[in-house]
């Protein structure tokens, strides 16, 4: 039994860290500004002030960083070790690298990878570690977690893995690990998720009073609050992505009734007035930089302007760049560019081989399809429908050819037209795609990889979409793009 009586926990939370490793210096700004060793320091300087601290991380620490591709999430895990997270969940992009690969990073691992919800389906089994208890301070503290259904789309080849994805699974699934493990002796449950902010609040009023989760603490939409949101009784929080921000819970915990008593919440800012760097983690994470720079830091193009890309939801200078390229090098008439397959907000106007690899990280083949403008408007009205555009919808940028008007009031697409004149349903079009949407594209598309395949003439353009656009920025130099209104929303 633990101690009776009340507690007081300090509990900090990472999501979508993805490979943020650097600190910087924001335009305006005097001051260094997010990086892991500052990072670092702030999570040491309150494990020196406080008694009772937790670090927790829910989901995505890889991808995104030319570092973690170079060193395929190993050099992630390694630095991560530096910060000793108590405890992490899983997120979609810890499969970028597939899942044997998975199963190696958590080896390298010296913190728990909790996920009660990814099954190897055959045999019933769950592939990660479902809950954890930690004893801190004479309380016992449950975790478990659970993962958005992203994760299917990263593992549509390996029929073994599946996942119970829906709300209502994800729910059962908590409720048999706390039915199984939560008893009288646990003073407090969190449930770290990967599945988006809307999804936590949905899932939280789907959980049983009796299973007795305390917290949520969420990742995978970005989301910045300015308080956690309590739903069913349970505080559900987030703390943006990257790191240039840390979540703080500061807890009392009742022994009596396994409940909070207390709490407050902030987000906090991490910058250099904050706490010192940890300068053995800075050292170990400049060690991994001079390799990268040795390689990469090579001029490939110049633009005549930076080009941005400061939301996926919307269109931006950067997609149109991206999606143009990728049409000229497909010949086809419409090309899609996963917004989120673009990771940085700007790029240029020098670009060396460093910063190209950090923006366009994701190395996947363009295939090229023949489609009727029926299926066309069926595709352009599902992807930009309202709902979709909410921080967990799969959006697109489009090439120049394309101009297409949807009326979130009305929830329909008013216009769509290629080289100026409106799609016809009967009139046949190319339509190109990265591999990752092509195999998911009856999720993402709303049309099945039969109806892709329909008109026949499917031809893989190139096995490797990075590697030819690399080459097409190498080949044209001082190109420019704006905003032009490909994708508009109207009211």
């Amino acid at each position: 039994m633990s101690e009776s009586g009340y507690k007081k926990f300090t509990i900090l939370h990472s999501n979508d860290i993805h490979g943020d490793f650097l600190a910087e210096v924001r335009e305006g700004k005097g001051k260094l500004i997010g990086g892991l060793s500052l990072l670092s320091g702030y999570i040491n300087k309150v494990r020196q002030e406080e008694e009772n601290v937790l670090y927790l991380v829910s989901g995505d620490m890889v991808q995104g960083s030319l570092i973690d591709l170079e060193f395929k999430g190993i050099s992630t895990m390694e630095i991560m070790n530096y910060l000793s997270p108590d405890v992490v969940a899983l997120g979609n992009h810890e499969l970028d690298y597939g899942l044997p690969h998975l199963l190696f990073l958590e080896k390298i691992a010296n913190f728990p990878i909790v996920n009660a919800n990814l099954y190897i389906k055959k045999y019933n089994k769950r592939l990660m570690r479902p809950y954890l208890i930690l004893r801190k301070a004479g309380f016992d503290i449950l975790f478990t977690g659970i993962i958005t259904d992203k994760i299917l789309d990263s593992l549509k080849m390996d029929n073994l893995i599946g996942s119970f994805i829906s709300l209502e699974e994800a729910s059962s699934e908590i409720g048999k690990i706390t039915n199984a493990y939560k008893n009288d002796d646990i003073d407090l449950t969190i449930l770290l998720t990967h599945i988006g902010y809307e999804s936590d609040l949905e899932l939280a009023a789907l959980l049983k009073p009796e299973w007795g989760v305390d917290l949520i603490i969420g990742g995978h939409s970005h989301t910045i609050l300015d308080q956690p949101t309590k739903v069913n009784n349970i505080l559900v929080a987030q703390a943006g992505m990257g790191t240039d921000q840390v979540g703080r819970y500061d807890l009392t915990v009742d022994d009596e009734t396994n409940s909070i008593v207390e709490y407050k919440w902030q987000l906090i800012a991490i910058n250099d007035d904050i706490a010192p760097p940890d300068a053995a983690l800075q050292e170990y994470i400049e060690s991994f930089k001079e390799t990268i720079d040795r390689k990469y830091n090579t001029i490939i193009s110049k633009f005549a302007k930076k080009l941005t890309h400061p939301a996926r939801e919307i269109e931006t200078a950067l997609g149109n760049m991206f999606a143009d390229a990728f049409a000229e090098i497909a010949q086809c008439d419409v090309m899609l560019v996963g917004s989120g397959s673009i990771r940085i907000k700007e790029l240029g106007q020098i670009i060396t081989l460093n910063d190209f690899r950090a923006c366009f990280p994701y190395d996947d083949s363009l295939n090229r399809f023949t489609v009727d403008g029926k299926k066309l408007k069926k595709i352009f009205a599902y992807f930009m429908r309202k709902e979709n555009r909410n921080g967990e919808g799969e959006c697109y940028q489009v090439n120049s050819t394309i101009k297409a008007v949807y009326n979130d009031t009305k929830s329909l697409l008013e216009k769509l037209e290629f080289k100026g004149k409106a799609v016809t349903d009967s009139e046949l079009y190319t339509i190109c795609m990265q591999g990752y949407h092509m195999t998911n594209c009856a999720t993402y598309l709303n049309i099945t990889n039969e109806e892709l395949v329909e008109n026949e003439n499917h031809k893989v353009v190139s096995t490797s979409a990075r590697e030819v656009l690399e080459q097409y920025f190498r080949d044209n130099q001082n190109l420019s793009r704006d905003v032009e209104g490909r994708l508009v929303y109207t009211l």
